[in-house]
């Protein structure tokens, strides 16, 4: 094998696996459905084509162990939709947890612990082994001693073999199999799995002279002899994913000369040559003489004629058989020659995470470049220097929200992983519930989805575990039996806002500062409000369970999950009600590569404002101005009193009391607090960058920004000034 050929493969090996990732998430999903609805055909149907689909492709590279496994979880799936298998617990426990064996077998090939041929003594790992002795054992079949890789078991009910056991197989690949990515090796490898190939022959007739070869296109025909007892919808589905592109024809044990006939009719046509050398390769394949002789001797014309059965894709993935409605002469092309890859499935290509962030890292350095040659042509005063920069920037924004768009992914991927969670821990817990999931369409950057997963995996099963009541508990409190939490979604000022929500019992205010006077964390005569309260849980360690579980109780998670948020520019905040349950709220920007923002100045320094949170800019009110020495207090804004805050001397920054300055309006939530500053400088394209461990004492900034002139700015954390400007307001009081 050639450097590019290896490279080819491997690149196919990763395609394969990202794709059964996503089959897996279908196949858990589509269960989830079915276990509230276990007459819906639709979702079982669509867990068993994900399941043929990840046994399909691992059979074409040869990963023996998944195929195997699958194989019978597939046949339970198929039970199940034949009606010799009612759902039930049992059932969907084992199906469910099949799903994880095949992630975990998949994992030993993403991580070189299975390739083609490995697995020499052919027998699945311990615990698949366990888990298929179970799931034959709810089809009513006894269990083997160890099932091997190889040699899948056949299903149930199959319809039982005739005597012969011999097939007849005929394969004539379309002209663009190649280009469409299919290997026809990979077929006849998996075809190898379920029985013997006894013969097989090449017909070469449609193969072009030398000078005429198209290395890409394919002209493969093939005669076979298949050894094994199996049925027809066994074979059918080893060519499943090569309908589109090849004429498979399949001739069961003890045919008819009529029915060879018809296919030396769909092969040959007329062409009297071609007839007599298709009649020889069935010869050295072994074809009964007699039926040879029968085939040679000159047709009734008063027999009726007789067509084969041709293999078609059910719409919802089935295998079934119909009647041939063209002919697969040499030169067919179907349906003009089309490229399967111009169908819907090529508005989606896989980009590596890396290139994405590369682009997005140039992008970036593009507009700050262009940030610096507008500056440019402003200082110039050249007029159509400074119109074809508005232009180009203009151009750039266009570029940079594409680019970021490209980023954006639905925020319900996330969520969806929460059923299998809630559906597991509640029962591991007695506990009944509904999940309730809203705003999973709303959007924001892979890379904060991904870095969100495991704060609100821990959310969820604190809301599990100690946020809702057991049955009866529930029953006692006037509540219904079965709980409820539900995950939102949505966008807000250029935020999105998500929140974990449950109606259980509630966060215990009384036991949380007891534990913290306990510890020391609070004086025993402090007086906090509600909100204080609860930021005490995300302090580390910090923990009211009365006992350890499997779950929680040992003080670690909510300062890790409130470090992982702050940590992506988000703020978390609790909100609770005795006997009526807990909110937990996380605001996060959309993305964290670039904003619009809203450049401001501070003495020498320059603060941008992300602009969405901008909400308007007046003059400094006169509470402000009679201040004094003061960093912050309140001021009246057409009836509605906002908190002020000076910049200049939150920052220890130097004050011109003779400058005019302005005062920034920002909202953040429900909220509005006013920022004074010392000039405006208007809109401005920032690309964020984060900034050293040397400035991360320095509060509420979310990082830094280059301008085009070169200097650097600061980027606000508005949501870190609202608290900073919180705890000084609650500290002056104290003061006083």
């Amino acid at each position: 094998m050639t450097d590019d050929d290896a490279e080819i493969l491997a690149a196919a090996r990763a395609g394969f696996l990202a794709e059964a990732q996503e089959m897996l998430r279908l196949y858990e999903q589509s269960l989830l459905v079915l276990e509230n609805a276990p007459d819906d055909p639709e979702q079982l149907n669509a867990a068993f084509r994900a399941a043929h689909t990840i046994k399909g492709g691992a059979g074409m590279f040869g990963f023996d162990a998944v195929v195997a496994f699958t194989h019978v979880a597939e046949t339970l799936l198929d039970a199940l939709r034949d009606g010799r298998r009612a759902m039930d617990g049992d059932c969907m426990d084992a199906l469910l947890q099949s799903r994880d064996q095949i992630e975990t077998l998949l994992a030993r090939i993403d991580d070189g612990g299975e390739g083609e041929g490995d697995n020499p003594d052919g027998l699945l790992p311990p615990a698949a082994q366990q888990l298929v002795e179970r799931l034959q054992a709810l089809m009513g079949q006894a269990p083997a001693a160890r099932a091997p890789v190889v040699a899948p078991a056949a299903e149930t009910a199959a319809p039982a073999p005739v005597a012969n056991q011999r097939w007849h197989l005929s394969l004539r690949f379309g002209h663009d199999a190649l280009r469409n990515g299919l290997d026809p090796l990979a077929f006849l490898r998996y075809l190898a799995q379920l029985g013997a190939i006894s013969g097989v022959r090449l017909m070469h007739e449609d193969i072009p002279a030398l000078d005429a070869l198209d290395a890409e296109a394919c002209h493969l025909w093939l005669e076979l002899q298949f050894d094994g007892a199996r049925s027809r919808a066994e074979l059918e589905a080893v060519f499943e994913f090569a309908l589109e592109d090849a004429d498979i024809q399949l001739l069961e044990p003890g045919s008819t000369p009529a029915q060879f006939e018809a296919l030396v009719e769909r092969r040959c046509g007329m062409d009297a040559g071609l007839r007599e050398r298709l009649y020889g390769v069935w010869r050295e394949l072994g074809v009964q003489f007699e039926l040879i002789e029968t085939l040679l001797t000159p047709p009734d014309e008063s027999a009726q004629a007789v067509t084969l059965p041709r293999i078609e894709r059910r719409h919802e993935g089935e295998v079934h058989e119909r009647g041939p409605d063209r002919r697969s002469g040499e030169g067919e092309r179907r349906n003009g020659g089309r490229d399967r890859r111009a169908g819907d499935d090529t508005r989606f290509v896989r980009v590596r995470a890396d290139k994405l962030d590369t682009l997005i890292d140039l992008i970036g350095e593009l507009v700050i470049a262009g940030s610096g040659a507008q500056m440019v042509a402003h200082r110039l005063a050249d007029d159509a220097a400074v119109e074809a920069s508005a232009r180009v920037m203009g151009l750039m924004q266009s570029t940079r929200d594409a680019a970021l768009g490209l980023r954006m992914v639905p925020v319900g991927e996330t969520f969806a992983r929460f059923h299998r969670v809630v559906r597991d821990v509640a029962k591991q817990l007695g506990k009944e519930l509904e999940l309730e999931v809203l705003g999973g369409d709303t959007e924001m950057d892979k890379s904060m989805v991904d870095a969100l997963a495991d704060p609100l995996m821990h959310l969820v099963r604190n809301s599990l575990d100690h946020g809702l009541e057991l049955p009866d508990e529930r029953e006692a409190a006037g509540k219904p039996r079965q709980g409820r939490l539900r995950l939102t979604a949505q966008h807000e000022a250029g935020h999105i806002v998500i929140e974990v929500r449950d109606d259980g019992r509630g966060l215990n205010r009384e036991r949380i500062v007891a534990k913290a006077t306990e510890r020391g964390l609070i004086a025993a005569d402090a007086v906090l409000g509600d909100a204080e309260v609860w930021q005490l849980i995300f302090l580390p360690g910090f923990s009211t369970a009365e006992q350890v579980t499997d779950l929680s109780g040992r003080g670690v998670g909510m300062d890790v999950v409130k470090r992982n948020i702050e940590s992506l520019r988000g703020q978390i905040q609790l909100l609770s009600e005795a006997g009526q349950g807990t909110c937990t709220r996380i605001r996060l920007p959309l993305t964290l590569a670039m904003i619009d923002g809203f450049l401001t100045q501070v003495a020498d320094t320059f603060f941008v404002l992300p602009l969405a949170v901008v909400s308007e800019c007046i003059e400094v009110p006169r509470e402000a101005l009679r201040g004094g020495d003061r960093a912050l207090g309140t001021f009246d804004l057409r009836g509605e009193i906002v908190p002020w805050l000076d910049l200049a001397r939150f920052y220890g920054m130097p004050v011109e009391a003779e400058r005019r300055r302005s005062l920034v309006v920002v909202r953040q939530g429900q909220s509005r607090i006013g920022l004074l500053v010392d000039r405006l400088h208007g809109e401005h394209q920032t690309v964020i960058k984060p900034l050293g461990g040397l400035f991360r004492h320095l509060k509420a900034l979310a990082g830094s920004t280059i301008l085009g002139s070169g200097e650097v700015a600061l980027v606000l954390d508005v949501n870190g000034l609202t608290e900073s400007a919180r705890l000084e307001a609650a500290q002056s009081g104290a003061k006083r």
